[in-house]
């Protein structure tokens, strides 16, 4: 790796940091807006486009492809990130995000259109998967890099603050059109009405990510050289592979929980334990609402003992409870409700983290590049079709505790790239040396250096 050369880019003021966080949390909101609102209408979905035995099955795999082009998008969106800028990068995915999912709220169903209508759902699922290839890891990176060094677990936090808000609109907004117009008008056209909301989201986001300038670190790296992020995607291949991995395999343990957790569960307790969709609808708001209210300690607990640790209680803490708790949902509600949010709590410790750790494991050079690629390959293999694996896992074995082993089965990964991270906590994102990685090289009584796990 190349020396650093870069001075440590001043700290923005407070006023731009807060402008920053709600740019980025914004935008995550709406991405996961649209994500929550399909998973809790996929019954409805599948009744419209699917028509037959396996609907529901059906849109959960469409839901699945969304992903496939998430990472062509990083690949792509992630290298234009690196050599544009952060800022034109964002506007441009989140008006392509909200686009798709408002056309999905009018698109007509297999009965007016047969065949093309599941087609154009996949179409619009791709293009919006395309663009969320390069919206995480832009928000993340734009977020990380505005936040000051010692603050950045708590900032950072309220990224995943806004991806908890947009499941957490979603199953409001579920819920409430629901009870408003009832159980047979939500299946035939009530359930368009929260992919509609998408655009007025999406350009609220709009407005406020153009009305902040880029990121100081981007601006430094900018002033020290023109060549910027140019050389990105191959310096990313060549030089960079250790952090592409290890992130790799966190975001297998934290998308399959996620996805397990936050998409899976209201079709889980509906189909499996026998929960009504009220009441499904009504847990998750709890675990949810109770995860958005402790995520920013979560994210400053991690400015004080490190990213890390905090990853390692997450991930233990999943591995030892998963079965308990599936097993305590299926005593009733009220136990669903407290075995749904025990879990939720002890995710957080990795959710409120991410934004903060995920983006210093790259320099500036190839941050958006590295961000957006590893997440979203390991995002599209692992999280998109985990709702999809776990309904055809539990058909095939009849056992209902599937969710739990799969998510255990993460965890494991998990630990594994953990142990060869670098603790992050505190370093400057600013130059060309990954954060961190100076003061990971213990001096050998040779003299040299080495790189060891933090």
């Amino acid at each position: 790796m190349t020396a650093d050369t870069t001075a440590t880019p001043p700290e923005a003021d407070p006023t731009t940091v807060k402008k920053a966080v709600a740019a980025s949390a914004m935008g995550n909101a709406t991405e996961w807006f649209d994500y929550g609102v399909y998973a809790y209408v996929a019954v409805e979905i599948g009744q419209n486009f699917f028509p037959g035995e396996y609907a529901t099955l059906g849109a959960l795999l469409v839901f699945a492809v969304s992903f496939i082009l998430r990472p062509l998008g990083g690949l792509v969106w992630g290298p234009l990130g690196d050599r544009l800028g952060r800022t034109r990068v964002l506007a441009a995915t989140i008006l392509l995000m909200c686009g798709a999912t408002f056309l999905v709220g009018v698109l007509p169903n297999y009965e007016a259109i047969g065949i093309w209508a599941p087609i154009l759902l996949v179409v619009l699922r791709v293009i919006q998967g395309f663009s969320t290839g390069g919206e995480y890891g832009g928000a993340a990176t734009f977020m990380a890099e505005y936040a000051p060094d010692r603050r950045r677990g708590f900032w950072g936090s309220f990224l995943e603050f806004g991806t908890l808000a947009g499941f957490t609109l979603a199953v409001i907004v579920v819920y409430a059109v629901e009870t408003v117009v009832g159980p047979e008008a939500m299946a035939e056209w009530g359930w368009r009405v929260p992919f509609l909301l998408a655009l007025p989201l999406g350009l609220i986001g709009l407005y406020l990510r153009t009305r902040i300038e880029e990121t100081p670190v981007f601006r430094a790296l900018e002033d020290q050289s023109s060549s910027g992020g140019a050389v990105a995607l191959k310096d990313l291949v060549t030089e960079y592979w250790r952090p592409v991995l290890q992130l790799f395999g966190l975001v297998i343990a934290l998308n399959v929980i996620n996805y397990t957790l936050l998409t899976y569960m209201p079709t889980y307790l509906q189909g499996t334990i026998g929960l009504d969709s009220g009441d499904a609808d009504l847990l998750v708001i709890i675990g949810q609402v109770a995860m958005m209210a402790v995520i920013p300690f979560a994210g400053g607990l991690s400015d004080r003992i490190g990213r890390k640790p905090c990853w390692w209680i997450s991930l233990v803490g999943i591995f030892v409870l998963a079965i308990p708790m599936f097993m305590l949902m299926k005593l009733g509600l009220v136990w669903a409700i407290v075995g749904f949010t025990v879990l939720g709590l002890i995710y957080v410790l990795q959710l409120g983290t991410i934004s903060a750790t995920f983006p210093a494991m790259f320099p500036t050079h190839v941050r958006y590049t590295g961000m957006a690629a590893s997440y979203n390959i390991a995002t599209a293999l692992f999280g998109g079709t985990a709702p999809a694996a776990n309904e055809a896992l539990i058909g095939a074995t009849g056992s209902d505790l599937v969710p739990a082993f799969y998510m255990m089965a993460s965890c494991v990964v998990g630990m594994g790239a953990l142990y060869f991270v670098i603790e992050t906590r505190g370093a400057s994102l600013g130059g060309r040396e990954v954060p961190g990685a100076i003061r990971a090289r213990p001096v050998s009584l040779r003299g040299g250096t080495g790189a060891a796990p933090a």
